[in-house]
């Protein structure tokens, strides 16, 4: 299997850059011995001189394959090509994965992710430590991704920079910051609009309209995620 997004095709010196694997440095020595040469060279190399192990190598490859093709279960509008049966240019890094399992995984993310989004609706808010954690920081076992993201909390950073700076998507800042905030580790800062509009304050006098449609007055009612992508991705599987 192989994915690509925005037109951006798998990069391998990149990819072992933003997993620690490898230096800015090393990645640009390597690039500039290495020329054209295929990706699939590339690793061969790297794994020959001790630089990566070949197991860490396909892990990274394999997830970041899947993580490209389970992002397109959270678009609401877009295109996609699904081409089964065929393979990118030679040199490029494949990894074996089972399609029904990306379906499947894919149809169990776009449930996390809609209650993500329910939990998180914007990624525009800052963050700042709890005042009383439930539990000290040195002691909380995380992951080198929980601690990338620990490392930038400050109220002068939005969600969405703190995302940005860490290369994550929405989706996995998402995760990492509710996984958070259920650990009592941070608190997310409210605007101060939004701290007033919370406040209780004299009832507001009603319109005739508001009177003849009760919604206005409850909200509007969020609407429903649009799933035709992953309807049509579905029934193209079925097809084959």
């Amino acid at each position: 299997m192989y994915a690509a997004a925005d037109g951006q095709e798998l990069a391998l010196l990149p990819l072992l850059q933003k997993a620690g694997k490898l230096t800015a440095e090393q990645a640009r020595v390597i690039a500039t011995n290495m020329g054209s040469k295929p990706d699939r060279d590339v690793a061969l190399m790297l794994i020959q001189s001790g630089h990566v192990q070949q197991q860490e190598l396909v892990q990274l490859v394999r997830q970041h394959i899947t993580d490209t093709a389970y992002s397109v279960f959270s678009w609401n509008a877009g295109t996609f090509r699904f081409e089964p049966n065929e393979l990118p240019i030679q040199g490029k890094l494949v990894s074996s994965i089972a399609l029904e399992n990306v379906i499947m995984e894919g149809s169990r993310r776009l449930k996390e992710w809609e209650r993500l989004q329910e939990e998180i609706p914007s990624l525009d808010v800052a963050l700042k430590f709890a005042e009383k954690p439930n539990t000290p920081l040195r002691d909380v076992n995380l992951t080198v991704e929980e601690w990338r993201v620990i490392s930038f909390v400050n109220p002068r950073n939005a969600i969405r920079q703190i995302a940005q700076y860490n290369n994550m998507s929405e989706f996995q800042i998402r995760k990492i910051v509710y996984g958070l905030l259920q650990a009592g580790l941070v608190e997310i800062i409210r605007p101060p609009r939004q701290m007033a509009e919370a406040t209780v304050g004299e009832p507001r006098s009603v319109r005739p309209e508001e009177k003849e449609r009760p919604e206005a007055m409850m909200g509007a009612r969020r609407p429903d995620v649009k799933r035709s992508l992953i309807h049509k991705l579905i029934d193209r599987i079925r097809e084959l």
